[in-house]
């Protein structure tokens, strides 16, 4: 989001929340999220792609909520779904109206063939899923889990994607050579579809409360936290959803902490992390101009703080937004580079994705291992599920050898760390009887845990990895000499 589109949004909010009646106030935040995410969509090169891939991330919202649903359709439901597929057409008026007016980045294609092609992909779609909530309702959510992360591998992996983009562009009667996978960048995908498999789980358990079609796309849909998070719990969000009537729109509180959440997360994103983007953060390019290797260090920790940041302060932003609105999204940070150990670090960076992959592969990897016969080795199941787990948040960030070494290194690192600590305890109990001992050691442990992970964001920062293995050299003859 750009500084001047934070402002307006700033702006829209506030003056929403004051003046609105209390009962259409959660129905502007879902008028509001479903319009965004066209407006958001940065501007693609393939001919109404950047209309598409909002329609499509509705579609699946739908499907997502008609999944996980009682069959009970009311009469709100209905409501909401008008009111969505009205938006959907109003947002391709200005084309129709005059054809030079640009309101999306993306020229969204003619009323007519929205309605021509929204009627036949719609219709054999719903009919599958009206069939399946019919005869086998127990297919719903696996099927649309199975189609959620099929979706993110094909849009990850660089060869797939720009396959894909190829396709299309044939499709639409444009160069298939000029094909990229950036063609088909899919913005918030990722987000939106952890939101997804989040509700879909859930009711596979039985732990997902009721929710309308309004709270459910609200949910994931939620304009502030589209595109970096966080991820909130569904029932968490509903329930301030749900409070938003009795809502005190002038509470001075309130106001406060949203304008200082606003002013940090401004300062952190637009003064800080794009002032070390400027060739004081480490690139490939900032590292071949660099002979100095303590240079190097400190492109490094520039780029540390940079990521920081720069996703600390658009955390902060949609904190702010949020609670503009009246609604409490949850921490993501808290002082992660503060941490003296690998495992206390995961629980202060990406708190919410930390807490999503612990709850939907790492706590299940467990249970699968501990249930199998033979049982494998404590050790061994502490690897697999550590590695598995951090393979995972490597790769949601980009399928390529880069992020598959980034999760290995903090795999291997977790481990590491949780055989350290059983082999120490009793020291550490003895450590504990003597602060100034424990004291030594806590500074010991922030030293080299800060280095770890600040060494790991060189696969972040390079994308070429026999060049990142060329400046983990560099950086390790520094500690060397």
């Amino acid at each position: 989001m750009s500084l001047s589109l934070i402002g307006l949004l700033t702006a829209v909010a506030a003056l929403a929340t004051i003046s609105l009646p209390r009962q259409w106030r959660g129905w502007f935040v879902l008028v509001a999220s479903v319009v965004l995410l066209y407006v958001f969509q940065p501007l693609l090169p393939i001919r109404f792609s950047g209309f598409v891939l909002p329609t499509a991330v509705l579609g699946l919202a739908i499907g997502g909520w008609w999944a996980t649903q009682p069959p009970l359709v009311t009469a709100e439901d209905k409501r909401t779904l008008a009111l969505v597929a009205a938006l959907v057409l109003l947002l391709t008026l200005p084309r129709t109206l005059d054809p030079n007016y640009i309101f999306l980045a993306n020229r969204p294609p003619a009323l007519l063939m929205v309605l021509g092609w929204g009627t036949a992909v719609a219709l054999p779609l719903g009919g599958l899923g009206w069939w399946l909530r019919q005869t086998r309702p127990h297919l719903l959510p696996p099927v649309l889990i199975a189609v959620l992360v099929g979706l993110f591998l094909l849009l990850k992996a660089e060869p797939s994607a720009e396959l894909i983009a190829r396709w299309w562009r044939r499709g639409t009667g444009q160069d298939p050579t000029l094909a990229s996978s950036l063609d088909v960048a899919w913005l918030g995908y990722s987000y939106i579809a952890f939101r997804l498999i989040h509700t879909l789980r859930d009711a596979q358990s039985g732990q997902l409360p009721h929710l309308s079609l309004r709270e459910y796309l609200t949910y994931v849909l939620f304009f502030p936290a589209l595109v970096a998070g966080p991820i909130a719990r569904a029932e968490q969000f509903t329930a301030e959803l749900r409070a938003l009537p009795d809502l005190d729109g002038r509470d001075p509180a309130r106001w406060h902490e949203a304008g200082r959440r606003l002013a940090l997360g401004l300062f952190q994103k637009f003064v800080l992390a794009d002032s070390l983007a400027l060739g004081l953060s480490l690139t490939e390019a900032t590292a071949a101009q660099t002979q100095s290797t303590g240079w190097l260090w400190l492109l490094l920790y520039g780029y540390a703080l940079r990521l920081f940041w720069d996703f600390s302060g658009y955390t902060h932003i949609a904190l702010g937004l949020g609670l503009l609105l009246g609604l409490r999204l949850p921490e993501n940070f808290r002082h992660p580079y503060a941490a003296t150990n690998l495992t206390q670090f995961w629980q202060r960076w990406h708190i919410t994705l930390s807490d999503w992959v612990r709850f939907y592969l790492f706590s299940p990897l467990s249970r699968a291992l501990l249930r199998r016969q033979p049982r494998p080795s404590p050790t061994l199941i502490v690897l697999s599920t550590q590695l598995a787990t951090m393979l995972a948040i490597g790769l949601w960030h980009g399928i390529s050898w880069n992020f598959v070494v980034w999760g290995v290194w903090h795999g291997l690192g977790l481990f590491a760390h949780k055989k350290w600590g059983e082999w120490t305890r009793p020291w550490q109990a003895r450590a504990r009887q003597r602060p100034w001992l424990w004291r030594g050691a806590q500074a010991a442990g922030w030293f080299l845990t800060f280095h770890y992970v600040v060494l790991g964001w060189v696969w972040f920062a390079v994308e070429d990895t026999a060049v990142a293995v060329q400046i983990l050299w560099r950086l390790v003859g520094v500690l060397g000499g």
